[in-house]
């Protein structure tokens, strides 16, 4: 399989984020959910990135030493084939994940997880840079709404639909977590086709 599913930052340090409501979480982790389980059962390769920065005390819920950088409760329950830690906002810098990914003959990407706009996207602008072909899942990823510089509200919606509009036939083809598992093609089919 040239596919892999990468869940960026699913885990429970958001939640001691002021920022954090559960107003999109059950959505996206029924997208999250599906796509994990999916690939999973398509032979897909799942990874998870997890993020860990700042200082190691117990207050920086990013920070190992706060119990908080472990998967989201409610992720579905999954083996990840690799496991990779990051403390910048690509998973592709100083993680050894791009490394792998071309040790594994990875040539197509499934980003999802968390931040809609920053890690997710940031992961999805550099793979394509670095010539993977990106499938962005949306729907399975999340983010809140946040505060400009002039003090105005920008909606969760209105981030999602800025990142589609920056990526989409740029740096990936955004979908939903249903189409990217629609666009797999089975090892038996490639294999007819080499």
């Amino acid at each position: 399989m040239n596919t892999c599913l990468i869940v960026i930052d699913a885990q429970e340090s958001f939640r001691h984020r002021p920022y954090f409501t559960d107003t999109d979480l059950p959505a996206y982790l029924r997208a999250q959910n599906a796509l994990i389980q999916g690939c999973a059962a398509r032979g897909v390769p799942v990874v998870r990135v997890l993020h860990s920065d700042g200082p190691e005390l117990p207050e920086n819920a990013f920070a190992q030493v706060s119990g908080h950088v472990r998967p989201l409760q409610g992720l579905a329950p999954f083996e990840a084939t690799a496991t990779f830690t990051k403390s910048r906002h690509s998973a592709l810098v100083g993680t050894g994940l791009d490394v792998w990914l071309t040790q594994n003959g990875i040539h197509r990407l499934i980003i999802s997880g968390i931040r809609t706009e920053q890690c997710c996207e940031t992961t999805t602008r550099h793979a394509s840079d670095l010539g993977w072909q990106v499938d962005y899942a949306l729907d399975a990823t999340l983010t809140w709404d946040m505060v400009q510089p002039d003090g105005e509200i920008l909606s969760a919606q209105n981030i999602k639909t800025r990142t589609v509009t920056v990526l989409h036939g740029r740096f990936a083809t955004v979908t939903t977590a249903q189409q990217a598992l629609a666009r797999l093609v089975p090892e038996h089919l490639l294999a007819q086709a080499a």
